[in-house]
């Protein structure tokens, strides 16, 4: 089936971020995040990031001080996987630029948003790191007129940037500059 779950969690065992794919209830997601935290807290830099939990693997990685974590079906491929994570955390990286903790507790939305543009039901829907972040300027432009129409106070002038940003290197890129 692909991605079950995906957690970033602190090394505090804090949840940042919680995207699920799989219909649960809400104790059993619990007790899911409760137990995948403390496995993987537990464990010593140097071991295997993946490792087995119920009827699913565990496959991991930590980038910085977050721990980014999928639970997959016992026949997936783990090394896919975190290939995955790694193509979310370049996403990210290249969003924000040098994405931080703090980036994603404050703009939880557009990291949601960056995973939900990455993974469909679990599967992987786009492989372009350019297409994701070209959505995501887009959107933030589509966004920031929405809140100059509506009077929320001055447009966000460094969310513009950042997508003009974008659009220039992407021109630039597309036209061997």
């Amino acid at each position: 089936m692909g991605v079950n779950y995906v957690l970033l969690v602190s090394r505090q065992g804090k949840v940042r971020l919680a995207k699920w794919f799989t219909t649960l209830a809400p104790k059993e997601k619990s007790k899911i995040v409760k137990d995948v935290t403390q496995l993987v807290l537990a464990r010593r830099a140097r071991l295997c990031n993946f490792l087995e939990y119920r009827d699913t693997k565990l496959v991991y990685r930590r980038y910085a001080s977050l721990f980014f974590i999928a639970g997959i079906d016992t026949t997936d491929n783990e090394l896919i996987t975190l290939e995955i994570i790694h193509r979310y955390v370049e996403i990210l990286d290249q969003y924000f630029g040098n994405v931080c903790e703090l980036d994603l507790i404050f703009n939880f939305q557009k990291a949601y948003f960056v995973l939900d543009e990455l993974l469909l039901a679990g599967e992987m829907q786009e492989p372009s790191k350019k297409a994701v972040l070209r959505v995501m300027g887009q959107q933030d432009i589509i966004e920031e007129n929405e809140n100059a129409e509506r009077g929320w106070g001055d447009v966000n002038i460094e969310s513009v940037a950042r997508s003009l940003q974008l659009y220039a290197q992407e021109a630039r890129q597309s036209f061997g500059v």
